[in-house]
């Protein structure tokens, strides 16, 4: 009699025999349950089942799932290109966002019909059913069997300490290799060095697309070879699969940076170099009525005012931890008069030194201190994208001094003032993302101080009623954070505004009150990025409106298109009368005719177009017409002009 094993399989106990796999268990068929989770850790479903284990199912439609398969996809390209391209040396293949990469050391940069061909290999691959299977291996056994292969030779040294993309491969502790084994006869197809698991077969992969091709420093560092990374994607059916590509087709219609060309918002002029916008008058429009709105917000909310210069002694990052944790992501130091100096990063260790720069009481706490502050970052050249990852920023940045007790209070006011002016943008949909410390040793203080900030955050968070996801290790050197996630007009989710809890800078820079006993006391600070950038907040907008913003932010409101030359004058008068409303307004007097100007104003998003003509002027009015195609006829210039200004001072769309 074989023996017996009791296990816990989706919270109930059972009895199953020794030797049986996750699998067996679950009744898994490798297309809806693909893997399993046992005792919290994500296995295979060949893996055997040992006394008191907990399994739970992983399925293909869960983000857990549909990264098990990205990454198998990952594996099944892999081999497609080394089929086809003998001497290509394997890099990483993780899974990422919607899909997976592969990077590989090859001859020559692949060609679009080289992708064409790799996933025609694949889809042979994939209907072969190859099977995915998994051995443990030793350090010397993994080198001489991937003895041909530089850069998993690299990673099996960095076992144990390697980042996320390369703990996929090699992970911490047992090495493994996954063999991809012919179904029939069992014979060995392809291998790589990856920590698992995968689907049980390659047919258990039901969708997926090869994108582009780009080049990639191994490891993510220029002083590294280049590599050639093929991106793709893969689903759990091939109806999720198109609408993924539907949402791709949309989003490149709303690619900022298009946009921003077609309606002369902004450029990335070579000469300034990689990250660097400049922004056109149009663009410098919608910035100005973004801050201006801001600067009133936040007088409104008690805030000062403050500004502070471009670079700094480097000393001032090490007074504020910066400079051990933050280097590689400033711009390289440079001398002046024998002192180093940086140009700033953040703004938050000058306003520091504004708090400290005279006695402080109690009775001045909260101070709340904001600056649209320049600050500068070396993004990689392979991250920077557009306006939503540049080098150069503009930060609506604010650090708020409090007492101990009004910590809580100010938190809770400050998440509701910055959900508030996020709805004033248009946005609608958030959820909160609690970013924690772990036992990383990039973490300063005291962990009872961080436990504190922790829990008060939480606190605000949970009764703010949206929904709260963890991010265990994503706080800061110096304190926990809420980021506030919002949905764009097609779904995507940005992370737009943070507040950081910090009871660590205020004593590093021996920030004092004096309290109402006359003791000094160290401040609480609260570090508050609402847009996070102007430039990042504005390539997001642009991107949520389709280029088509509402009226308080279009940078022309509204056009008047004569009909004929002689009609100009009377929308000269009209225009002239919204401007002294402040509308931003003109009159097109090209000679091009009347049907093109209105296309011209369309493509340009105008959200009012005033129309004119004999008939118009005899009644005193106007044909009103809208972006979206609409238009009314004879409408009474008074009732236009009143239309208008009430759309900009209510910040509707139309």
């Amino acid at each position: 009699m074989s023996a017996e094993l009791r296990i816990t399989l989706a919270g109930a106990e059972r009895v199953v025999e020794a030797g049986t796999t996750a699998g067996e268990a679950l009744e898994a068929d490798g297309r809806a349950v693909i893997a399993a989770q046992v005792n919290g850790e994500a296995r295979d479903l060949a893996w055997q089942l040992e006394q008191g284990d907990v399994v739970e199912p992983i399925e293909i439609s869960s983000e857990q799932g549909r990264a098990i398969v990205r990454h198998s996809t990952a594996h099944v390209m892999a081999q497609a290109v080394q089929e086809l391209f003998p001497e290509a040396k394997l890099g990483i293949g993780p899974p990422v966002d919607n899909g997976f990469y592969y990077d590989f050391d090859v001859a020559q940069a692949f060609h679009p019909d080289d992708i064409k061909r790799i996933e025609k290999r694949m889809r042979e691959i994939v209907k072969q059913g190859q099977l995915f299977s998994r051995r443990a291996v030793t350090d010397d056994e993994a080198r001489q069997e991937l003895a041909a292969e530089p850069y998993k030779l690299e990673l099996i040294g960095l076992k144990g300490g390697a980042a996320d993309e390369e703990s996929v491969e090699v992970g911490a502790g047992q090495l493994t290799i996954y063999d991809n084994l012919d179904a029939k006869t069992g014979d060995l197809r392809w291998k790589d060095l990856c920590r698992g698991p995968h689907v049980p077969s390659t047919r258990s992969i039901p969708a997926f697309k090869l994108m582009r091709s780009g080049g990639a420093y191994w490891r993510g560092s220029e002083k590294n070879p280049q590599l050639q990374r093929i991106y793709g994607t893969a689903w759990e059916s091939r109806d999720k699969q198109d609408d993924y590509l539907k949402l791709l087709e949309e989003a490149e219609k709303r690619d900022h940076r298009k946009l921003g060309a077609e309606l002369d918002l902004f450029s990335f002029p070579p000469e300034l170099g990689s990250g660097l916008p400049i922004f056109h008058p149009k663009g410098g429009i919608i910035r100005k009525e973004m801050e201006d709105y801001m600067r009133r917000r936040q007088g409104e909310a008690g805030y000062e005012f403050v500004n502070t210069p471009h670079i700094t002694k480097s000393t001032l990052f090490e007074t504020s931890g910066h400079l051990p944790w933050y280097a590689e992501d400033m711009f390289p130091p440079f001398e002046l008069e024998g002192i180093e100096y940086r140009v700033k990063p953040m703004n938050c260790p000058m306003h520091n030194l504004i708090f400290r720069a005279r006695g402080r009481s109690y009775r001045e706490l909260p101070l709340r201190l904001c600056e649209f502050g320049s600050v500068y970052r070396y993004e990689k050249s392979g991250v920077v994208h557009g306006l939503t990852r540049v080098r150069g920023m503009t930060q609506d940045d604010s650090h708020i001094y409090c007492t101990r007790e009004q910590m809580v209070g100010e938190i809770k006011s400050l998440l509701t003032f910055v959900l508030s002016v996020l709805r004033d943008f248009g946005l609608a949909e958030f959820y909160l993302e609690l970013s924690t410390r772990d036992d990383s040793d990039k973490f300063i203080g005291d962990p009872a101080d961080w436990d504190e900030a922790t829990a008060a955050l939480r606190q605000t968070a949970e009764e703010s009623g949206l929904e709260l996801v963890d991010d265990p290790g994503g706080a800061a050197f110096y304190g926990p954070k809420i980021s506030v996630q919002a949905k764009d007009a097609i779904g995507r989710t940005w992370q737009l505004s943070t507040i950081q809890l910090d009871l660590n800078q205020p004593k590093r820079f021996e920030l004092e009150y004096q309290a109402a006993d006359g003791s000094r006391q160290t401040p609480v600070m609260i570090h508050r990025a609402l847009f996070g950038s102007i430039e990042r907040f504005l390539g997001v907008l642009t991107e949520h409106y389709a280029g088509a913003f509402p009226p308080w932010l279009s940078p022309v409101q509204a056009v008047g298109i004569p009909i004929a030359d002689a009609h100009a004058p009377y929308l000269q008068d009209i225009a002239k009368r919204l401007r002294e409303r402040g509308i931003r307004v003109e009159v097109d007097v090209a000679d091009d005719r009347m049907q093109k100007k209105i296309r011209n104003a369309q493509k340009a998003k105008v959200p009012f177009m005033l129309l004119a003509g004999d008939d118009d002027i005899a009644n005193g009015a106007v044909s009103f017409r809208y972006r979206n195609g609409e238009q009314k006829n004879g409408v009474p210039v008074d009732e236009a002009i009143a239309e208008i200004i009430d759309a900009v001072e209510r910040r509707v769309q139309v």
